[in-house]
């Protein structure tokens, strides 16, 4: 099988040219926070003969693809297993990092990892293996209360309390266990008028691969995090998928650019300055042109932002 194959790297161009004055000096550190299948750090590393790689991931089977993809590279090359919320351990005077969120390409498309809704397997949706809560239990365990709490906020899912109500009724006669068996329970609950408008299931599966995940709480910690560990003159880029990953990267860009002045001092002292600047105007898009090509750049938004100045 060629690797190359396998997965199609979002914004590819964009994110070398973002990150590339970031790259210039001999032993430049660029740490790709999720470096799922390899892809964007492959083209970097071919892009930059002068640059080390740190590649971070959850998930072992992406780290064990990546390392057979980046081989020609090992001597530039360190792949850690680890949740990318531990990025300041490994990214100290980085010059450049990437970070591209949500579910990669290998787990959705491995049937038997449970991501996607469109193909029957176990609810696991662990991006590490090793460990953690699957969906199966999540479903099983939680009260109807905190069932509808995630497809709330996850999931952004209208009808939340009629699924969670329909989940817990359905559970005390038989276990939920594959996705089929959950996909089969949503059509039932959702009126013919709503699934016109969608799948009922994309928002539950959403809600439910971010609880088991943790995938909100980890970004929160890890965008300041991965700020603090960027040298002055480097430079971060993230790519979301979804508003709720958006919106915390946003959050966190605006509060680094804007100065901690206190309203109405005359002169700004330097450490009120922005530590950042914004790199990107708002979130940028995929051109229709890729997302013709990869379905998968279709909901993506690309912020980028540069270190500026040091820690007052």
């Amino acid at each position: 099988m060629n690797l190359r194959d396998i997965h199609t790297p979002v914004l590819l161009e964009r994110c070398i040219e973002l990150l590339a004055p970031a790259l210039q000096a001999d032993g430049a550190v660029l740490v790709d926070a999720t470096l799922g299948m390899g892809g964007h750090s492959e083209a970097l590393l071919e892009r930059f003969d002068n640059i080390r790689l740190i590649g971070l991931d959850r998930d072992t089977d992406a780290l064990r693809i990546a390392g057979q993809r980046l081989e020609r590279f090992a001597d530039r090359v360190t792949l850690v297993h680890t949740v990318y919320d531990e990025i300041g351990l490994h990214a100290h005077g980085a010059a450049g990092i990437l970070m591209d969120l949500g579910v990669s390409s290998l787990q959705l498309d491995d049937a038997d990892r449970g991501f996607a809704y469109s193909k029957d397997a176990p609810l696991d949706m662990r991006m590490d293996q090793t460990k953690g809560t699957t969906a199966a239990e999540v479903i099983a365990t939680y009260s109807e209360g905190n069932l509808r709490r995630i497809f709330e906020r996850y999931g952004e899912e209208k009808l939340s309390a009629r699924y969670a109500r329909f989940i817990v009724q359905a559970r005390d006669v038989k276990p939920l266990e594959r996705s089929q068996d959950l996909v089969d329970l949503l059509q039932a609950a959702t009126p013919a008028a709503v699934q016109r408008a969608g799948h009922p299931a994309k928002r539950v599966f959403q809600a439910l691969r971010i609880e088991v995940n943790s995938e909100l709480s980890v970004l929160a910690d890890a965008i300041p995090s991965a700020m603090d560990a960027l040298a002055v003159g480097g430079r971060i880029v993230v790519m979301s998928y979804q508003s709720l990953e958006d919106r915390l990267v946003k959050q966190a860009f605006a509060a680094a650019s804007a100065s901690t002045a206190p309203a109405g001092l005359p002169v700004e002292l330097p450490q009120h300055a922005p530590r950042f600047r914004t790199i990107t105007k708002g979130a940028e898009l995929a051109s229709d042109e890729e997302k013709q090509r990869n379905p998968r750049a279709i909901p993506v938004r690309l912020r980028a932002a540069e270190r500026i100045r040091e820690a007052a």
